[in-house]
């Protein structure tokens, strides 16, 4: 069993940075991480996701070059560094711990997930 806290959420300006953060616990931390997103009425979407040892990043077209995720399995967290946000990027966002060690964006590939912290991002 895994449990994941997110936190770092909060209100920000457009053009605003914030850091979310997914704090672990449970089992081993050993598995690829990712996150994503919920707006109102929306489907789940990807967001970025990282495998286990952190060495290898992918993200969804709409935030690249803008977000960034990186882990420290030292202390078992995983992190979305947001710079440059739009109110687009308002939703609530959720970190989740795959059962595998690589690389996924298909939410079905992931079997732990965070309660979600919430990002508005005002005009």
């Amino acid at each position: 069993q895994v449990q994941l806290v997110e936190s770092g959420g909060g209100l920000v300006q457009t053009g605003g940075s914030l850091r979310l953060s997914c704090a672990a616990s449970g089992s081993t931390f050993s598995t690829a991480m990712g996150w994503f997103l919920q707006a109102p009425g929306k489907e789940r979407e990807f967001v970025a996701t990282i495998d286990w040892s952190g060495s290898s990043t992918y993200y969804e077209d709409s935030v690249k070059g803008r977000f960034t995720i990186s882990r420290d399995n030292a202390k078992k967290t995983l992190y979305l560094q947001m710079a440059s946000l739009k109110p687009e990027d308002t939703a609530v966002y959720y970190c989740a711990a795959s059962r595998y060690s690589t690389m996924r964006s298909d939410p079905l590939d992931y079997n732990y997930w965070g309660q979600g912290t919430q990002v508005t991002v005002s005009s």
